[in-house]
């Protein structure tokens, strides 16, 4: 009798020793624990570590706390100044609230990406083509906004959003290639007359010089013909002074 009453002690322990072992659950550190009880949110999230639930009485559901990167599919859409362009994105994200994650939406990662391909194709709609391709970072406030607002309430919170690329059709890319063209055209133009005016400029303000003193021209022209004769197998013809002329015609008796 008395084997039989510590056989069965045994079978009592064993089973309850089972009971609290089928109970223990390990949250790591990435993540939280929201228990429910009969269906419903017991207390706040269990914290990273060992943990014990009621074995048929709570359930525990572990929700990641890591941030999410979460690429958005390209979306095509037309800008406001009616171009086609395909545009994809990346939305970096995480989780705030486990509670309403768990209970107030039922696929958090779905919702949030469902909701940033509709944001982005609204982008699309109301940027221009240069503010996609050179003004990014106010177009990526924008966005993250738009996110944001509705995935507070499944508590996420939208970190950043980077739109990646923007494809445009072929044409548009034999446009922008002709403009860019022709704008380094007029620019070096421009630059090419800025030049000769001020070519000009400097030279008539040295004619001007030159006309008061009519020596510093005679001074120029031999100094024209130094740089030449430095050249090898040159030849070229000086020009008799037309002032030397007038002197001797002032001074006839010096030509004798």
């Amino acid at each position: 009798m008395a084997v039989t009453i510590i056989a069965a002690l045994i079978a009592i322990v064993a089973v309850a020793g089972l009971w609290l072992v089928s109970g223990l659950r390990v949250i790591s550190q990435f993540e939280r624990g929201v228990v429910f009880r009969f269906g419903r949110v017991t207390s706040a999230p269990r914290p990273p570590g060992l943990t014990w639930v009621t074995p048929g009485v709570e359930k525990l559901r572990k929700v990641n706390m890591q941030i999410v990167t979460m690429p958005v599919p390209a979306q095509d859409g037309i800008t406001r100044d009616n171009v086609s362009v395909r545009v994809d994105a990346v939305v970096y994200f995480k989780v705030i609230d486990p509670v309403k994650v768990v209970v107030d939406v039922q696929d958090y990662l779905q919702a949030v990406s469902q909701v940033a391909q509709t944001s982005l194709r609204s982008i699309i709609g109301k940027s221009d083509l240069d503010d996609l391709l050179s003004n990014r970072e106010r177009l990526n406030e924008g966005l993250e906004l738009l996110i944001d607002s509705p995935a507070l309430g499944w508590g996420v919170h939208i970190d950043r959003v980077e739109i990646k690329d923007v494809a445009l059709p072929e044409s548009m890319k034999r446009s922008m290639s002709r403009q860019a063209e022709a704008e380094r055209e007029r620019r070096a133009r421009v630059i090419s007359a800025d030049g000769e005016l001020q070519a000009s400029e400097k030279l008539a303000a040295a004619a001007a010089a030159m006309s008061e003193t009519p020596a510093a021209l005679q001074l120029r022209m031999l100094e024209t013909v130094v740089q030449v004769a430095s050249e090898r197998n040159s030849v070229f013809i000086l020009p008799f002074p037309v002032e030397f002329l007038r002197f001797l015609d002032r001074n006839p008796g010096s030509s004798s």
